[in-house]
């Protein structure tokens, strides 16, 4: 493995690790106060928050992955991390017409 890619592998897995650390911190804090104070609130929004961050974690992975590979003009993984992008985002969009 390259030394770009080690960088790439070490940089996906901060985030990875930062996303799925603000969002138990969020979590776990949203149900606390859920839990003591009922369902509307600062515990409903801090649930909903931790949720979003849970979620939006790996589409933030594709992206850095993306933009690290335009950068290194390596186009055909930056082709595939684009179209992996694009079914994402119609994923998202689909979601939000149909709720």
């Amino acid at each position: 493995m390259t030394t770009r890619a080690m960088q790439l592998e070490r940089l996906l897995g901060r985030i990875l690790l930062a996303g799925v650390g603000i969002s138990t911190t969020l979590l776990a804090i949203g149900l606390l106060l859920w839990m003591t104070t009922g369902p509307s609130g600062a515990g409903s929004t801090l649930l909903r928050a931790g949720l979003i961050v849970l979620m939006a974690t790996p589409v933030m992975r594709v992206v850095v992955s993306f933009a690290e590979y335009v950068r290194q003009r390596d186009w055909f993984f930056s082709l595939i991390t684009l179209a992996v992008l694009m079914e994402l985002a119609v994923t998202l969009l689909v979601a939000l017409r149909s709720g």
